[in-house]
Protein backbone atom coordinates (compact mmCIF):
# COMPACT_ATOMS: atom_id res chain seq x y z
CA UNK A 1 0.00 0.00 0.00
CA UNK A 2 2.49 2.30 0.83
CA UNK A 3 4.72 1.26 -2.17
CA UNK A 4 1.05 2.08 -4.67
CA UNK A 5 1.00 5.59 -2.27
CA UNK A 6 4.72 6.48 -3.29
CA UNK A 7 3.89 5.57 -7.06
CA UNK A 8 0.74 7.63 -7.25
CA UNK A 9 2.86 10.94 -5.61
CA UNK A 10 5.36 10.57 -8.00
CA UNK A 11 3.26 10.62 -11.01
CA UNK A 12 1.70 13.58 -9.70
CA UNK A 13 4.74 14.77 -9.54
CA UNK A 14 5.95 14.57 -12.56
CA UNK A 15 2.12 15.14 -14.33
CA UNK A 16 3.31 19.02 -12.94
CA UNK A 17 3.90 21.24 -15.32
CA UNK A 18 7.15 22.83 -15.40
CA UNK A 19 5.16 26.34 -15.50
CA UNK A 20 3.85 25.11 -12.45
CA UNK A 21 6.87 23.79 -10.71
CA UNK A 22 7.82 27.41 -12.17
CA UNK A 23 5.30 29.17 -10.59
CA UNK A 24 5.85 27.35 -7.19
CA UNK A 25 9.29 28.69 -7.30
CA UNK A 26 8.64 32.36 -7.75
CA UNK A 27 5.63 32.07 -4.96
CA UNK A 28 7.85 30.93 -2.41
CA UNK A 29 10.36 33.68 -3.34
CA UNK A 30 7.76 36.29 -3.50
CA UNK A 31 6.35 35.54 -0.07
CA UNK A 32 9.72 35.41 1.47
CA UNK A 33 9.92 39.15 0.79
CA UNK A 34 7.40 40.42 -1.25
CA UNK A 35 8.17 43.78 -1.07
CA UNK A 36 11.41 43.00 -2.35
CA UNK A 37 10.26 40.69 -4.92
CA UNK A 38 7.71 43.56 -6.18
CA UNK A 39 10.95 45.50 -6.63
CA UNK A 40 12.92 43.19 -8.65
CA UNK A 41 10.22 42.29 -11.12
CA UNK A 42 9.08 45.86 -11.51
CA UNK A 43 12.48 46.53 -12.64
CA UNK A 44 12.90 43.28 -14.50
CA UNK A 45 10.31 44.72 -16.35
CA UNK A 46 11.67 48.06 -16.79
CA UNK A 47 14.75 46.18 -18.28
CA UNK A 48 12.50 44.32 -20.80
CA UNK A 49 11.15 47.15 -21.89
CA UNK A 50 13.66 49.39 -22.63
CA UNK A 51 15.69 46.82 -24.08
CA UNK A 52 13.17 46.31 -26.79
CA UNK A 53 12.33 49.80 -27.25
CA UNK A 54 16.03 50.40 -28.12
CA UNK A 55 15.48 47.44 -30.75
CA UNK A 56 15.72 49.25 -34.65
CA UNK A 57 11.76 48.13 -35.29
CA UNK A 58 10.44 49.42 -32.51
CA UNK A 59 11.29 53.60 -34.03
CA UNK A 60 9.28 55.00 -36.90
CA UNK A 61 10.70 55.77 -40.09
CA UNK A 62 14.56 54.89 -39.41
CA UNK A 63 17.35 52.57 -39.37
CA UNK A 64 18.97 53.77 -35.92
CA UNK A 65 18.10 52.55 -32.63
CA UNK A 66 16.32 54.84 -29.63
CA UNK A 67 19.15 56.19 -27.64
CA UNK A 68 19.52 54.62 -24.37
CA UNK A 69 17.58 58.32 -21.73
CA UNK A 70 14.61 58.33 -23.88
CA UNK A 71 14.08 54.05 -24.11
CA UNK A 72 14.51 54.14 -20.73
CA UNK A 73 12.53 57.01 -19.43
CA UNK A 74 9.76 56.04 -22.06
CA UNK A 75 10.08 52.29 -20.65
CA UNK A 76 9.79 53.72 -17.03
CA UNK A 77 6.96 56.10 -17.62
CA UNK A 78 4.90 53.17 -19.55
CA UNK A 79 5.50 50.78 -16.79
CA UNK A 80 5.26 53.15 -14.11
CA UNK A 81 1.91 54.26 -15.80
CA UNK A 82 3.01 57.90 -15.61
CA UNK A 83 2.61 59.71 -18.90
CA UNK A 84 6.03 62.29 -18.96
CA UNK A 85 7.69 61.91 -22.51
CA UNK A 86 10.63 63.18 -23.97
CA UNK A 87 9.36 61.98 -27.74
CA UNK A 88 6.42 62.47 -29.74
CA UNK A 89 4.43 59.38 -29.14
CA UNK A 90 2.27 59.58 -32.01
CA UNK A 91 4.87 59.87 -34.50
CA UNK A 92 8.31 58.34 -32.74
CA UNK A 93 7.53 54.62 -32.37
CA UNK A 94 6.76 51.99 -35.00
CA UNK A 95 3.79 49.78 -34.65
CA UNK A 96 5.77 47.14 -33.07
CA UNK A 97 7.04 49.92 -30.37
CA UNK A 98 3.75 50.76 -29.77
CA UNK A 99 2.41 47.38 -29.13
CA UNK A 100 5.40 47.10 -26.48
CA UNK A 101 4.41 50.28 -25.03
CA UNK A 102 0.43 48.92 -24.68
CA UNK A 103 1.50 46.01 -23.30
CA UNK A 104 3.80 48.08 -21.09
CA UNK A 105 0.67 50.76 -19.63
CA UNK A 106 -1.35 47.38 -19.11
CA UNK A 107 1.07 45.37 -16.68
CA UNK A 108 2.26 48.63 -15.02
CA UNK A 109 -1.52 49.72 -14.70
CA UNK A 110 -2.71 46.16 -13.31
CA UNK A 111 0.29 46.12 -10.97
CA UNK A 112 2.93 43.56 -11.16
CA UNK A 113 2.34 41.39 -8.22
CA UNK A 114 -1.66 41.46 -9.08
CA UNK A 115 -1.03 40.45 -12.83
CA UNK A 116 1.41 37.70 -11.11
CA UNK A 117 -1.44 35.89 -9.16
CA UNK A 118 -3.70 36.04 -12.76
CA UNK A 119 -0.68 34.50 -14.30
CA UNK A 120 -0.58 31.71 -11.39
CA UNK A 121 -3.94 31.35 -11.73
CA UNK A 122 -3.86 30.31 -14.95
CA UNK A 123 -1.33 28.09 -14.65
CA UNK A 124 -2.08 26.22 -11.57
CA UNK A 125 -6.04 26.49 -11.94
CA UNK A 126 -6.53 27.66 -8.29
CA UNK A 127 -5.36 30.19 -5.89
CA UNK A 128 -3.40 28.93 -3.33
CA UNK A 129 -2.15 30.69 -0.18
CA UNK A 130 1.11 32.01 -1.22
CA UNK A 131 -0.79 33.39 -4.86
CA UNK A 132 -3.01 35.25 -2.30
CA UNK A 133 -0.27 36.83 -0.32
CA UNK A 134 1.17 38.30 -3.40
CA UNK A 135 -2.03 39.46 -4.73
CA UNK A 136 -2.53 40.87 -1.22
CA UNK A 137 0.80 42.76 -1.40
CA UNK A 138 -0.51 44.93 -4.25
CA UNK A 139 -4.17 45.47 -2.67
CA UNK A 140 -2.60 46.72 0.84
CA UNK A 141 1.75 48.03 0.46
CA UNK A 142 1.37 47.37 4.81
CA UNK A 143 1.71 43.70 4.15
CA UNK A 144 5.11 44.16 2.72
CA UNK A 145 5.88 44.27 6.09
CA UNK A 146 6.96 41.01 7.99
CA UNK A 147 4.68 39.95 11.15
CA UNK A 148 0.87 39.76 11.60
CA UNK A 149 -1.38 42.18 9.38
CA UNK A 150 -5.31 43.02 10.77
CA UNK A 151 -7.62 41.53 8.92
CA UNK A 152 -9.93 44.53 9.30
CA UNK A 153 -9.28 45.55 5.42
CA UNK A 154 -10.79 47.15 2.90
CA UNK A 155 -9.83 43.42 0.93
CA UNK A 156 -9.51 40.47 3.46
CA UNK A 157 -7.35 37.64 2.13
CA UNK A 158 -10.10 35.35 1.62
CA UNK A 159 -11.98 37.63 -0.70
CA UNK A 160 -8.89 37.85 -2.82
CA UNK A 161 -9.50 35.38 -5.21
CA UNK A 162 -12.60 37.66 -6.05
CA UNK A 163 -10.57 40.60 -6.17
CA UNK A 164 -8.31 39.46 -8.86
CA UNK A 165 -11.31 37.86 -10.72
CA UNK A 166 -13.02 41.94 -10.64
CA UNK A 167 -9.17 43.24 -11.31
CA UNK A 168 -9.32 40.96 -14.35
CA UNK A 169 -12.56 41.60 -15.17
CA UNK A 170 -13.43 45.23 -15.27
CA UNK A 171 -9.67 46.14 -16.59
CA UNK A 172 -11.08 44.49 -19.48
CA UNK A 173 -14.66 45.47 -19.65
CA UNK A 174 -13.96 49.22 -18.90
CA UNK A 175 -11.33 49.43 -21.49
CA UNK A 176 -13.18 47.91 -24.08
CA UNK A 177 -16.43 50.24 -23.06
CA UNK A 178 -14.57 53.21 -23.49
CA UNK A 179 -12.95 52.23 -26.64
CA UNK A 180 -16.25 51.74 -27.98
CA UNK A 181 -17.62 55.06 -26.80
CA UNK A 182 -14.10 56.52 -28.05
CA UNK A 183 -14.53 55.33 -31.98
CA UNK A 184 -17.51 56.06 -32.79
CA UNK A 185 -16.14 59.80 -31.90
CA UNK A 186 -12.71 59.27 -33.86
CA UNK A 187 -14.76 58.31 -37.15
CA UNK A 188 -17.19 61.24 -37.31
CA UNK A 189 -13.78 63.46 -37.26
CA UNK A 190 -12.67 61.78 -40.04
CA UNK A 191 -10.43 59.14 -39.13
CA UNK A 192 -10.38 55.63 -41.23
CA UNK A 193 -11.55 52.57 -39.59
CA UNK A 194 -7.94 51.20 -38.40
CA UNK A 195 -6.83 54.28 -37.02
CA UNK A 196 -9.72 55.15 -34.94
CA UNK A 197 -9.92 51.15 -33.89
CA UNK A 198 -6.20 51.12 -32.41
CA UNK A 199 -5.48 54.97 -31.53
CA UNK A 200 -9.03 54.82 -29.16
CA UNK A 201 -8.37 51.54 -27.72
CA UNK A 202 -4.29 53.58 -27.06
CA UNK A 203 -6.39 56.78 -25.62
CA UNK A 204 -8.67 54.49 -23.33
CA UNK A 205 -5.81 52.28 -22.02
CA UNK A 206 -3.85 55.19 -21.41
CA UNK A 207 -7.15 56.55 -19.80
CA UNK A 208 -8.10 54.16 -17.61
CA UNK A 209 -4.65 53.09 -16.56
CA UNK A 210 -3.91 57.19 -15.43
CA UNK A 211 -1.44 56.66 -18.01
CA UNK A 212 -1.74 60.17 -20.16
CA UNK A 213 0.18 58.74 -23.46
CA UNK A 214 -1.64 60.61 -26.35
CA UNK A 215 -1.83 59.35 -29.67
CA UNK A 216 -3.05 61.77 -31.75
CA UNK A 217 -0.63 63.96 -33.94
CA UNK A 218 -2.79 66.86 -33.04
CA UNK A 219 -2.49 65.94 -29.27
CA UNK A 220 -5.65 66.49 -27.25
CA UNK A 221 -6.26 70.12 -27.61
CA UNK A 222 -8.31 69.34 -31.09
CA UNK A 223 -10.76 67.53 -28.51
CA UNK A 224 -10.87 71.00 -25.79
CA UNK A 225 -14.64 71.43 -26.59
CA UNK A 226 -15.57 67.88 -27.27
CA UNK A 227 -17.80 67.39 -23.94
CA UNK A 228 -18.15 63.43 -25.70
CA UNK A 229 -14.79 62.76 -25.49
CA UNK A 230 -13.59 64.81 -22.39
CA UNK A 231 -17.01 63.16 -20.29
CA UNK A 232 -15.57 59.52 -21.69
CA UNK A 233 -12.39 59.68 -21.09
CA UNK A 234 -12.58 62.08 -17.53
CA UNK A 235 -14.84 58.82 -16.55
CA UNK A 236 -11.83 56.74 -17.18
CA UNK A 237 -9.63 58.06 -15.52
CA UNK A 238 -11.97 58.51 -12.48
CA UNK A 239 -12.29 54.91 -12.21
CA UNK A 240 -8.59 53.74 -12.72
CA UNK A 241 -8.06 56.02 -9.91
CA UNK A 242 -10.27 55.39 -7.30
CA UNK A 243 -8.08 51.44 -7.26
CA UNK A 244 -9.31 47.68 -8.10
CA UNK A 245 -10.35 47.70 -4.33
CA UNK A 246 -13.18 50.30 -4.48
CA UNK A 247 -14.45 48.68 -7.65
CA UNK A 248 -14.58 45.28 -5.82
CA UNK A 249 -16.32 46.73 -2.98
CA UNK A 250 -18.63 48.48 -5.44
CA UNK A 251 -19.79 45.39 -7.22
CA UNK A 252 -20.26 43.67 -3.74
CA UNK A 253 -22.21 46.50 -2.75
CA UNK A 254 -24.43 46.55 -6.36
CA UNK A 255 -25.11 42.99 -6.01
CA UNK A 256 -26.02 42.32 -2.41
CA UNK A 257 -26.35 45.89 -0.84
CA UNK A 258 -22.82 45.15 1.37
CA UNK A 259 -21.59 47.67 3.26
CA UNK A 260 -19.25 49.66 1.78
CA UNK A 261 -15.89 49.55 3.31
CA UNK A 262 -14.15 52.47 5.50
CA UNK A 263 -11.68 52.48 2.99
CA UNK A 264 -14.15 52.78 0.09
CA UNK A 265 -16.11 55.48 1.72
CA UNK A 266 -13.07 57.89 2.28
CA UNK A 267 -11.53 56.96 -1.13
CA UNK A 268 -14.82 58.08 -3.05
CA UNK A 269 -15.61 61.26 -0.53
CA UNK A 270 -12.23 62.55 -1.37
CA UNK A 271 -11.15 61.98 -4.71
CA UNK A 272 -15.10 63.98 -5.00
CA UNK A 273 -14.00 66.81 -2.99
CA UNK A 274 -10.09 67.22 -4.36
CA UNK A 275 -12.04 67.36 -7.62
CA UNK A 276 -14.83 69.84 -6.90
CA UNK A 277 -11.98 71.99 -5.00
CA UNK A 278 -9.41 71.96 -7.70
CA UNK A 279 -11.71 72.77 -10.72
CA UNK A 280 -13.29 75.68 -8.56
CA UNK A 281 -9.30 77.14 -8.00
CA UNK A 282 -8.55 76.15 -11.80
CA UNK A 283 -11.25 78.06 -12.72
CA UNK A 284 -10.78 81.11 -10.49
CA UNK A 285 -7.50 81.33 -11.03
CA UNK A 286 -7.36 80.79 -15.11
CA UNK A 287 -10.19 82.53 -16.08
CA UNK A 288 -8.61 85.67 -17.24
CA UNK A 289 -5.40 83.79 -18.36
CA UNK A 290 -5.65 84.22 -22.36
CA UNK A 291 -3.32 81.31 -22.90
CA UNK A 292 -5.21 78.79 -21.22
CA UNK A 293 -8.74 79.13 -19.99
CA UNK A 294 -9.20 83.01 -20.62
CA UNK A 295 -9.04 82.28 -24.64
CA UNK A 296 -11.66 79.60 -24.61
CA UNK A 297 -15.78 80.28 -24.68
CA UNK A 298 -17.79 81.03 -21.70
CA UNK A 299 -19.24 77.39 -21.37
CA UNK A 300 -15.86 76.02 -22.11
CA UNK A 301 -13.81 77.00 -19.28
CA UNK A 302 -16.10 75.17 -16.53
CA UNK A 303 -15.45 71.51 -18.69
CA UNK A 304 -11.84 72.34 -19.33
CA UNK A 305 -11.49 73.10 -15.10
CA UNK A 306 -13.29 69.78 -14.40
CA UNK A 307 -11.53 67.90 -16.62
CA UNK A 308 -7.78 69.33 -15.86
CA UNK A 309 -8.78 68.65 -11.73
CA UNK A 310 -9.93 64.77 -12.45
CA UNK A 311 -6.64 64.75 -14.51
CA UNK A 312 -4.34 65.72 -11.65
CA UNK A 313 -5.46 62.47 -9.72
CA UNK A 314 -3.05 60.75 -12.14
CA UNK A 315 -4.66 60.90 -15.33
CA UNK A 316 -1.84 62.74 -17.21
CA UNK A 317 -3.97 64.48 -20.09
CA UNK A 318 -4.63 68.20 -21.00
CA UNK A 319 -6.63 69.84 -23.68
CA UNK A 320 -4.49 73.24 -22.50
CA UNK A 321 -0.92 74.00 -22.05
CA UNK A 322 0.30 73.15 -18.63
CA UNK A 323 3.09 75.51 -19.28
CA UNK A 324 1.33 78.47 -19.75
CA UNK A 325 -0.44 78.55 -16.59
CA UNK A 326 0.03 81.02 -13.85
CA UNK A 327 2.46 80.07 -11.28
CA UNK A 328 -0.51 79.73 -8.46
CA UNK A 329 -2.60 77.22 -10.43
CA UNK A 330 0.54 75.23 -10.92
CA UNK A 331 1.19 75.50 -7.28
CA UNK A 332 -2.43 74.08 -6.71
CA UNK A 333 -1.98 71.50 -9.04
CA UNK A 334 1.23 70.75 -7.45
CA UNK A 335 -0.61 69.63 -4.45
CA UNK A 336 -3.57 67.75 -6.44
CA UNK A 337 -1.18 65.84 -8.36
CA UNK A 338 0.96 65.11 -4.93
CA UNK A 339 -1.95 63.64 -3.33
CA UNK A 340 -2.90 61.22 -6.66
CA UNK A 341 -5.80 58.78 -6.36
CA UNK A 342 -6.86 55.68 -4.36
CA UNK A 343 -4.45 52.87 -2.42
CA UNK A 344 -4.19 50.00 -5.08
CA UNK A 345 -5.03 51.86 -7.97
CA UNK A 346 -3.36 53.26 -11.65
CA UNK A 347 -2.50 56.39 -9.83
CA UNK A 348 0.36 57.62 -7.65
CA UNK A 349 0.58 59.74 -5.08
CA UNK A 350 0.95 59.81 -1.38
CA UNK A 351 -2.89 58.38 -1.77
CA UNK A 352 -6.40 60.85 -0.80
CA UNK A 353 -6.95 57.93 2.18
CA UNK A 354 -3.49 59.09 3.49
CA UNK A 355 -4.45 62.82 2.96
CA UNK A 356 -7.97 61.77 4.68
CA UNK A 357 -6.35 59.93 7.72
CA UNK A 358 -4.08 62.82 8.53
CA UNK A 359 -6.97 65.74 8.47
CA UNK A 360 -9.07 62.86 10.83
CA UNK A 361 -5.52 63.04 13.17
CA UNK A 362 -5.68 66.70 13.10
CA UNK A 363 -9.60 67.02 13.59
CA UNK A 364 -9.18 64.35 16.32
CA UNK A 365 -6.22 66.54 18.39
CA UNK A 366 -8.55 68.91 17.78
CA UNK A 367 -11.60 67.92 19.66
CA UNK A 368 -9.10 66.82 22.36
CA UNK A 369 -9.84 63.22 21.86
CA UNK A 370 -7.67 60.09 21.24
CA UNK A 371 -9.28 58.09 18.56
CA UNK A 372 -9.63 58.70 15.12
CA UNK A 373 -13.14 58.43 13.92
CA UNK A 374 -14.06 58.92 10.57
CA UNK A 375 -18.26 56.78 8.92
CA UNK A 376 -18.73 55.51 12.55
CA UNK A 377 -15.78 53.60 12.30
CA UNK A 378 -12.33 54.22 14.66
CA UNK A 379 -8.93 54.50 12.84
CA UNK A 380 -6.20 52.72 14.62
CA UNK A 381 -2.92 54.83 15.70
CA UNK A 382 -0.51 52.72 13.28
CA UNK A 383 -1.92 53.64 10.25
CA UNK A 384 -1.38 57.66 10.91
CA UNK A 385 2.41 56.39 11.57
CA UNK A 386 1.93 54.64 8.32
CA UNK A 387 0.29 58.09 6.27
CA UNK A 388 3.13 60.67 7.86
CA UNK A 389 6.12 58.28 6.83
CA UNK A 390 4.27 58.20 3.27
CA UNK A 391 4.17 62.18 3.51
CA UNK A 392 7.81 62.45 4.71
CA UNK A 393 9.15 60.14 2.12
CA UNK A 394 7.28 60.98 -0.69
CA UNK A 395 8.09 64.96 0.23
CA UNK A 396 11.90 63.80 0.74
CA UNK A 397 12.01 62.14 -2.91
CA UNK A 398 10.59 64.70 -4.51
CA UNK A 399 12.84 67.86 -3.22
CA UNK A 400 15.83 65.39 -3.71
CA UNK A 401 14.59 65.44 -7.18
CA UNK A 402 13.86 69.02 -7.36
CA UNK A 403 17.38 70.09 -6.17
CA UNK A 404 19.36 67.41 -8.38
CA UNK A 405 17.32 69.05 -11.53
CA UNK A 406 17.03 72.33 -11.03
CA UNK A 407 20.91 72.10 -10.74
CA UNK A 408 21.19 70.41 -14.11
CA UNK A 409 18.98 71.84 -15.99
CA UNK A 410 18.77 75.80 -14.62
CA UNK A 411 15.30 75.66 -15.30
CA UNK A 412 12.94 77.97 -13.49
CA UNK A 413 11.58 76.30 -10.05
CA UNK A 414 7.94 76.32 -10.51
CA UNK A 415 8.54 74.19 -13.87
CA UNK A 416 10.93 71.91 -12.33
CA UNK A 417 8.77 71.22 -9.09
CA UNK A 418 5.75 70.64 -11.10
CA UNK A 419 7.30 68.18 -13.31
CA UNK A 420 8.90 66.34 -11.09
CA UNK A 421 5.84 66.19 -8.63
CA UNK A 422 3.92 64.70 -11.99
CA UNK A 423 6.41 62.17 -11.57
CA UNK A 424 6.81 61.07 -8.35
CA UNK A 425 2.97 61.07 -8.50
CA UNK A 426 3.03 59.24 -12.08
CA UNK A 427 0.47 62.10 -13.14
CA UNK A 428 2.13 63.11 -16.57
CA UNK A 429 1.01 66.62 -17.06
CA UNK A 430 3.90 68.73 -18.06
CA UNK A 431 4.98 72.08 -18.35
CA UNK A 432 7.52 71.19 -21.14
CA UNK A 433 10.42 70.55 -19.24
CA UNK A 434 11.14 67.20 -20.62
CA UNK A 435 10.55 67.86 -24.51
CA UNK A 436 12.81 70.77 -24.03
CA UNK A 437 16.15 68.77 -24.57
CA UNK A 438 16.00 67.81 -21.24
CA UNK A 439 19.86 66.37 -20.39
CA UNK A 440 20.33 62.87 -20.51
CA UNK A 441 21.37 63.41 -16.07
CA UNK A 442 18.19 64.76 -16.04
CA UNK A 443 16.13 62.40 -17.83
CA UNK A 444 17.53 59.58 -15.58
CA UNK A 445 17.04 61.29 -12.50
CA UNK A 446 13.11 61.77 -13.68
CA UNK A 447 12.74 58.21 -14.47
CA UNK A 448 14.20 57.01 -10.77
CA UNK A 449 11.29 59.50 -9.41
CA UNK A 450 8.68 57.84 -11.14
CA UNK A 451 10.08 54.30 -10.49
CA UNK A 452 9.98 55.20 -6.89
CA UNK A 453 6.71 57.16 -7.08
CA UNK A 454 5.52 53.92 -8.45
CA UNK A 455 6.74 51.60 -6.32
CA UNK A 456 5.53 53.22 -3.68
CA UNK A 457 7.12 54.76 0.05
CA UNK A 458 5.47 52.00 2.16
CA UNK A 459 7.06 48.77 -0.45
CA UNK A 460 10.46 50.19 -0.73
CA UNK A 461 11.04 51.12 3.34
CA UNK A 462 9.58 47.75 3.56
CA UNK A 463 12.48 46.55 1.27
CA UNK A 464 15.63 48.61 2.13
CA UNK A 465 15.18 47.37 5.72
CA UNK A 466 17.61 44.55 6.46
CA UNK A 467 15.19 42.93 9.10
CA UNK A 468 11.58 43.47 10.93
CA UNK A 469 11.99 42.38 14.12
CA UNK A 470 9.75 42.50 17.60
CA UNK A 471 11.39 45.01 20.12
CA UNK A 472 10.80 42.94 23.40
CA UNK A 473 10.90 45.85 25.78
CA UNK A 474 9.96 49.31 25.32
CA UNK A 475 12.32 52.27 26.86
CA UNK A 476 11.20 54.84 29.04
CA UNK A 477 8.80 57.93 27.88
CA UNK A 478 10.12 61.40 27.33
CA UNK A 479 8.30 64.14 25.35
CA UNK A 480 10.07 66.86 23.05
CA UNK A 481 8.13 69.93 22.64
CA UNK A 482 6.49 70.22 19.36
CA UNK A 483 4.84 73.01 17.49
Amino acid sequence: MATSNRIRGNRREEATSPLARGWKSLAEAATASPARFAILVFTGLIIITTVLLTLPIARAGEASSTPLADAVFTAVSAICVTGLVTVDMSTYWSPFGNVVIILAMQIGGIGVLTMASILGLVVARRIGLRARLIAASDTNPARGHAGPVSESQAVRLGEIGSLLATVALSAIIIELAITALVVPRLLLMGFDVWTALWQGFYISLSAFTNTGFVPFADGMEQFASDPWMLSVLAIAVFLGAIGFPVIFALARWARSRARLSIHARITLVTTLILIVLGAIAILLLEWANTATLGGQDGAVRPMTAVFTSIMTRSGGLSTIDIGAMNGSTLLVLDMLMFVGGGSASTAGGIKVTTLAVLFFAAVAEARGVDDMEAFDRRIPNDVLRLAVSIVLWGATIVAISTVTILHITKAPLDYVLFDVISAFATCGLSTGLTSNDLPDSAKYVLAATMWAGRVGTVTLAAALAASQKRQLFRRAEERPIVG
